[in-house]
Protein backbone atom coordinates (compact mmCIF):
# COMPACT_ATOMS: atom_id res chain seq x y z
CA UNK A 1 0.00 0.00 0.00
CA UNK A 2 1.63 3.21 -1.16
CA UNK A 3 -0.41 5.42 1.14
CA UNK A 4 0.30 3.59 4.39
CA UNK A 5 2.36 5.31 7.05
CA UNK A 6 5.90 4.17 7.83
CA UNK A 7 6.06 1.49 10.52
CA UNK A 8 8.22 2.25 13.53
CA UNK A 9 9.41 -1.18 14.67
CA UNK A 10 11.68 -2.24 17.52
CA UNK A 11 13.36 -5.48 18.57
CA UNK A 12 14.18 -5.69 22.26
CA UNK A 13 16.17 -8.06 24.49
CA UNK A 14 15.28 -7.07 28.07
CA UNK A 15 16.95 -8.59 31.11
CA UNK A 16 15.14 -11.71 32.33
CA UNK A 17 14.47 -13.11 35.78
CA UNK A 18 13.48 -16.76 35.27
CA UNK A 19 9.88 -17.50 36.29
CA UNK A 20 9.26 -13.94 37.55
CA UNK A 21 6.50 -12.73 35.24
CA UNK A 22 5.87 -9.57 37.26
CA UNK A 23 9.49 -8.41 37.15
CA UNK A 24 9.85 -9.34 33.49
CA UNK A 25 6.67 -7.43 32.62
CA UNK A 26 8.20 -4.38 34.25
CA UNK A 27 11.37 -4.82 32.18
CA UNK A 28 9.23 -5.16 29.06
CA UNK A 29 7.44 -1.92 29.99
CA UNK A 30 10.77 -0.12 30.28
CA UNK A 31 11.75 -1.42 26.84
CA UNK A 32 8.45 -0.33 25.28
CA UNK A 33 8.78 3.20 26.63
CA UNK A 34 12.40 3.43 25.48
CA UNK A 35 11.67 2.09 22.00
CA UNK A 36 9.15 4.79 21.02
CA UNK A 37 7.86 2.35 18.41
CA UNK A 38 4.48 1.21 17.13
CA UNK A 39 5.49 -2.48 17.17
CA UNK A 40 7.93 -3.96 19.71
CA UNK A 41 9.07 -7.57 19.32
CA UNK A 42 10.41 -9.57 22.29
CA UNK A 43 12.22 -12.97 22.47
CA UNK A 44 10.77 -16.46 22.87
CA UNK A 45 9.24 -17.01 26.35
CA UNK A 46 10.40 -13.51 27.24
CA UNK A 47 8.02 -13.11 30.18
CA UNK A 48 8.99 -16.34 31.94
CA UNK A 49 12.50 -17.04 30.72
CA UNK A 50 13.24 -20.29 28.92
CA UNK A 51 11.81 -22.44 31.72
CA UNK A 52 9.94 -25.35 30.16
CA UNK A 53 8.08 -26.07 33.38
CA UNK A 54 6.84 -22.49 33.78
CA UNK A 55 3.12 -22.25 34.59
CA UNK A 56 0.89 -20.97 31.80
CA UNK A 57 0.14 -17.25 31.77
CA UNK A 58 -3.43 -16.13 31.08
CA UNK A 59 -4.19 -13.11 28.91
CA UNK A 60 -5.83 -11.37 31.88
CA UNK A 61 -2.99 -12.08 34.33
CA UNK A 62 -2.68 -8.98 36.55
CA UNK A 63 1.11 -9.26 36.42
CA UNK A 64 0.94 -8.05 32.81
CA UNK A 65 -0.46 -4.68 33.93
CA UNK A 66 2.83 -2.72 33.69
CA UNK A 67 3.27 -3.81 30.07
CA UNK A 68 -0.35 -3.01 29.20
CA UNK A 69 0.07 0.43 30.77
CA UNK A 70 3.26 1.12 28.84
CA UNK A 71 1.53 0.17 25.59
CA UNK A 72 -1.38 2.44 26.46
CA UNK A 73 0.96 5.37 27.09
CA UNK A 74 2.97 4.90 23.90
CA UNK A 75 0.41 3.49 21.47
CA UNK A 76 2.61 0.42 21.03
CA UNK A 77 1.74 -3.16 20.23
CA UNK A 78 4.12 -5.53 22.00
CA UNK A 79 4.73 -9.15 21.01
CA UNK A 80 5.82 -10.98 24.17
CA UNK A 81 6.56 -14.66 24.77
CA UNK A 82 4.74 -16.90 27.27
CA UNK A 83 3.41 -20.43 27.76
CA UNK A 84 -0.37 -20.38 27.39
CA UNK A 85 -3.38 -22.59 28.07
CA UNK A 86 -3.34 -25.75 25.99
CA UNK A 87 0.40 -26.03 26.67
CA UNK A 88 1.63 -23.93 23.77
CA UNK A 89 4.67 -21.69 23.50
CA UNK A 90 3.01 -18.50 22.34
CA UNK A 91 3.29 -14.85 21.43
CA UNK A 92 0.96 -12.47 23.17
CA UNK A 93 -0.10 -9.32 21.36
CA UNK A 94 -0.26 -6.69 24.09
CA UNK A 95 -1.85 -3.27 23.61
CA UNK A 96 -3.26 -0.64 25.90
CA UNK A 97 -6.51 -2.60 25.85
CA UNK A 98 -4.94 -5.80 27.20
CA UNK A 99 -3.41 -9.01 25.87
CA UNK A 100 -4.47 -11.71 23.42
CA UNK A 101 -2.78 -14.85 22.11
CA UNK A 102 -1.49 -13.91 18.66
CA UNK A 103 0.41 -17.05 17.66
CA UNK A 104 1.32 -20.54 18.91
CA UNK A 105 4.75 -21.97 17.99
CA UNK A 106 4.40 -24.63 15.28
CA UNK A 107 7.83 -26.31 15.35
CA UNK A 108 9.06 -27.48 18.75
CA UNK A 109 12.49 -28.55 19.93
CA UNK A 110 12.85 -32.05 21.36
CA UNK A 111 12.83 -30.94 25.01
CA UNK A 112 9.91 -28.60 24.35
CA UNK A 113 7.84 -31.40 22.84
CA UNK A 114 7.87 -33.27 26.15
CA UNK A 115 5.75 -30.52 27.69
CA UNK A 116 4.24 -28.44 24.89
CA UNK A 117 2.02 -29.06 21.89
CA UNK A 118 2.67 -27.46 18.49
CA UNK A 119 0.37 -24.83 17.10
CA UNK A 120 -1.36 -25.76 13.88
CA UNK A 121 -1.56 -22.60 11.82
CA UNK A 122 0.56 -19.61 10.74
CA UNK A 123 -0.46 -16.19 11.99
CA UNK A 124 -0.46 -12.79 10.30
CA UNK A 125 -1.88 -9.57 11.63
CA UNK A 126 -2.24 -6.03 10.40
CA UNK A 127 -0.44 -3.08 11.98
CA UNK A 128 -1.42 0.19 10.31
CA UNK A 129 -1.60 -1.46 6.90
CA UNK A 130 1.57 -3.52 7.36
CA UNK A 131 1.09 -7.30 7.26
CA UNK A 132 3.23 -8.91 9.96
CA UNK A 133 3.81 -12.68 10.04
CA UNK A 134 4.78 -14.27 13.34
CA UNK A 135 7.36 -16.91 14.26
CA UNK A 136 9.02 -18.35 17.36
CA UNK A 137 12.59 -19.68 17.33
CA UNK A 138 12.71 -23.11 15.60
CA UNK A 139 9.96 -21.95 13.23
CA UNK A 140 12.58 -19.72 11.60
CA UNK A 141 14.70 -22.74 10.71
CA UNK A 142 11.90 -24.53 8.87
CA UNK A 143 11.55 -23.29 5.30
CA UNK A 144 7.94 -24.44 5.14
CA UNK A 145 7.00 -22.15 8.00
CA UNK A 146 8.19 -19.01 6.26
CA UNK A 147 6.64 -20.21 3.01
CA UNK A 148 3.23 -20.83 4.57
CA UNK A 149 3.36 -17.54 6.42
CA UNK A 150 4.50 -15.56 3.40
CA UNK A 151 1.74 -17.15 1.32
CA UNK A 152 -0.74 -15.27 3.48
CA UNK A 153 0.74 -12.01 2.21
CA UNK A 154 3.25 -10.35 4.54
CA UNK A 155 5.53 -7.33 4.60
CA UNK A 156 7.42 -8.26 7.77
CA UNK A 157 8.37 -11.62 9.32
CA UNK A 158 8.71 -11.04 13.08
CA UNK A 159 10.30 -13.66 15.30
CA UNK A 160 11.13 -14.08 18.97
CA UNK A 161 14.08 -16.44 19.41
CA UNK A 162 16.61 -17.91 21.82
CA UNK A 163 20.04 -19.06 20.71
CA UNK A 164 23.18 -19.61 22.75
CA UNK A 165 26.03 -17.14 22.26
CA UNK A 166 28.00 -19.70 20.23
CA UNK A 167 25.11 -19.99 17.74
CA UNK A 168 24.73 -16.32 16.82
CA UNK A 169 25.43 -17.18 13.18
CA UNK A 170 22.21 -19.23 13.10
CA UNK A 171 20.16 -16.06 13.55
CA UNK A 172 21.91 -14.33 10.67
CA UNK A 173 21.66 -17.30 8.32
CA UNK A 174 17.96 -17.81 8.91
CA UNK A 175 17.08 -14.12 8.70
CA UNK A 176 18.99 -13.74 5.43
CA UNK A 177 17.32 -16.81 3.91
CA UNK A 178 13.80 -15.72 4.85
CA UNK A 179 14.32 -12.13 3.72
CA UNK A 180 15.78 -12.98 0.33
CA UNK A 181 13.47 -15.91 -0.42
CA UNK A 182 10.27 -14.03 0.32
CA UNK A 183 11.41 -10.43 -0.22
CA UNK A 184 10.22 -9.26 3.18
CA UNK A 185 11.63 -7.37 6.13
CA UNK A 186 12.74 -9.70 8.94
CA UNK A 187 12.71 -8.61 12.60
CA UNK A 188 14.30 -10.92 15.18
CA UNK A 189 14.23 -10.34 18.94
CA UNK A 190 16.89 -12.56 20.49
CA UNK A 191 17.36 -13.25 24.20
CA UNK A 192 20.53 -11.87 25.78
CA UNK A 193 22.26 -12.82 29.01
CA UNK A 194 20.99 -15.61 31.24
CA UNK A 195 17.48 -16.81 30.49
CA UNK A 196 16.96 -19.93 32.57
CA UNK A 197 16.66 -23.42 31.13
CA UNK A 198 20.41 -23.89 31.10
CA UNK A 199 21.11 -20.87 28.89
CA UNK A 200 23.71 -18.95 30.87
CA UNK A 201 24.75 -16.82 27.90
CA UNK A 202 22.25 -16.22 25.15
CA UNK A 203 23.22 -14.68 21.83
CA UNK A 204 21.53 -11.28 21.87
CA UNK A 205 22.27 -9.53 18.55
CA UNK A 206 18.60 -8.81 17.88
CA UNK A 207 18.15 -7.16 14.53
CA UNK A 208 16.20 -6.07 11.49
CA UNK A 209 17.08 -7.27 7.97
CA UNK A 210 16.03 -5.68 4.67
CA UNK A 211 14.22 -7.64 1.92
CA UNK A 212 17.65 -7.86 0.27
CA UNK A 213 18.94 -9.79 3.27
CA UNK A 214 21.18 -7.00 4.55
CA UNK A 215 21.42 -6.10 8.23
CA UNK A 216 19.53 -2.82 8.61
CA UNK A 217 20.13 -2.38 12.34
CA UNK A 218 20.99 -4.58 15.30
CA UNK A 219 21.83 -4.65 18.98
CA UNK A 220 24.90 -5.94 20.74
CA UNK A 221 24.98 -8.85 23.17
CA UNK A 222 23.96 -7.19 26.44
CA UNK A 223 20.57 -7.53 28.16
CA UNK A 224 18.52 -4.36 28.04
CA UNK A 225 19.48 -3.35 24.51
CA UNK A 226 17.04 -2.63 21.70
CA UNK A 227 16.97 -0.99 18.31
CA UNK A 228 14.15 0.93 16.65
CA UNK A 229 13.84 1.43 12.90
CA UNK A 230 11.36 3.03 10.54
CA UNK A 231 10.09 0.91 7.65
CA UNK A 232 8.46 2.61 4.74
Amino acid sequence: MEDRTPLRLAVAQPPCVPLDVAENARSHAVAVRAARARLVVFPELSLTGYELDAPVVSVDDPRLAPLVEACAETGALALAGVPVTGDHIAMLAVTGDGAAVAYRKMWLGDAEARRFRPGDTPAVFDVDGWRVGLAICKDTGVAAHAARTAALGIDVYAAGVLESARDTAVIDQRAHRIATTHRVWVAVASFAGSTGGGYTEAAGRSGVWTPDGEVFSRTGTEPGESVSVSLG
